[in-house]
């Protein structure tokens, strides 16, 4: 893990500007989360509207929506893809996203063109120096 400030970064995944992380999987598919980052500034979640299996989404499409006791907040798709399958344990227990950001994922996605699409996210050293400079 990398730490900066009270956020941490876990090594090994790839990172978008709004905080989402991907985790490319031995079979090729794609777990999408939130960042520690995104789960702190969000504070405690409420509500999770889990996507729906079996659609496709773009990278950069609105993937799901999260709702914490400030906002309601979006989380938006890193890769394109096909949704395989869907956290539903969020369902009833959404502050698992707060108690575990990099262990708790919301969406599994089988990519369309993975390796393009891994071009535009960080890393998480790149993610690091990108925090801190919010």
């Amino acid at each position: 893990m990398i730490e900066v400030g009270e956020y941490l970064i876990k090594e090994g995944l790839y990172y978008t500007k709004d905080h989402e992380w991907a985790q490319v999987l031995e079979d090729g598919t794609v777990l999408v989360g939130i960042s520690d980052y995104a789960q702190k500034e969000l504070g405690d979640l409420a509500y999770v509207e889990l996507p729906e299996v079996g659609k496709e989404v773009a990278k950069g499409d609105v993937l799901c929506e999260l709702e914490s006791v400030k906002a309601v907040s979006e989380v938006y798709a890193p890769v394109g893809g096909e949704i395989v399958e869907v956290n539903e344990e969020l369902e009833d227990s959404p502050e698992k996203l707060n108690e575990d950001p990099y262990g708790s994922w919301i969406a599994k996605l089988k990519p369309n063109n993975l390796e393009e699409d891994l071009k535009d996210l960080m890393d998480a050293g790149a993610y690091a120096e990108y925090l801190k400079n919010l």
